[in-house]
């Protein structure tokens, strides 16, 4: 019988009745990404560019959360070509991008992600995870239809071409990074402060006004729910290994005796 492959970002996207919400996993750990996966959140996003994974530790995540209700995204770490085939054929249905910064970068993405004519994706179906090995009905003239594409504005130059960005046929969603978006600005490590908030906002007018959705990353949970109010139709809002570090440095100052700590 015919395999069915999971509905995409963009479908998850198109159907919801208000912003989803999700998380990053950064661990590497497939064990880690399943306890994530069941925790209620619309979508996790797999780090590649930030964080100790690679193709093996991708698969392994990407294996562990499929049996869970919620929208796997994998964010590789650049816009190679060869990569992007490599996370496309190991089954990843949904893609972020970094930095990008140019409808022309935008447009060179997209081709990487599709198979020719209309890209440049190279053809393995038969020996990759993403056409189930040959077993999913006309994956190769479908392809489209089984991948969404999300590409990262986090530059002060990608602000200013948002909208052009989101206008290119083939992105299904942008996707705002305050963190490099606030270096670009000579504010580092300053995501919050005033100037790189309204840069956010006009990358959110920019990205809405041709019609694409908008996602942001936003740990403050009051910013989180401003970005929510401004139009973000998804924000990321944690991450496991932020978490953990939390979670840890809690639990030593109420239980670990002060002296023991310094």
């Amino acid at each position: 019988m015919p395999l069915r492959l999971t509905p995409t970002f963009r479908d998850a996207l198109a159907t919801a009745d208000g912003p989803l919400v999700g998380m990053w996993v950064c661990s590497g750990s497939p064990l880690v990404a399943e306890i994530c996966a069941g925790a209620g959140l619309d979508l996790l996003l797999i780090d590649m560019e930030h964080s100790p994974n690679g193709l093996e530790s991708v698969l392994a995540q990407l294996q562990a959360v499929a049996a869970y209700p919620v929208t796997p995204v994998v964010r590789v770490p650049s816009a190679d070509p060869v990569t992007i085939k490599q996370v496309l054929d190991l089954g990843a249905q949904n893609l972020v991008v970094p930095m990008v910064s140019s409808a022309d970068a935008a447009r060179a993405v997209v081709e990487a992600v599709r198979y020719p004519p209309r890209g440049r994706r190279g053809v393995g179906s038969a020996l990759a995870r993403s056409a189930r090995w040959n077993r999913v009905d006309g994956y190769l003239e479908d392809a489209d239809a089984h991948v969404s594409l999300v590409v990262q504005v986090e530059t002060a130059e990608g602000v200013a071409a948002a909208e052009a960005i989101a206008a290119v046929d083939g992105v299904d969603g942008v996707f705002v990074g305050p963190a490099d978006l606030a270096a670009s600005m000579g504010l580092l490590g300053r995501q919050t402060h005033p100037d790189v908030v309204a840069a956010v906002h006009r990358a959110f007018d920019g990205v809405r006004a041709a019609g694409t959705p908008v996602g942001v990353n936003a740990f403050d949970p009051a910013l989180a729910r401003s970005y929510v109010d401004a139009g973000a139709s998804f924000v990321l809002v944690g991450a496991d290994v932020t978490l953990l570090a939390r979670g840890s440095e809690e639990l030593a100052r109420r239980l670990v005796p002060p002296d023991e700590l310094s």
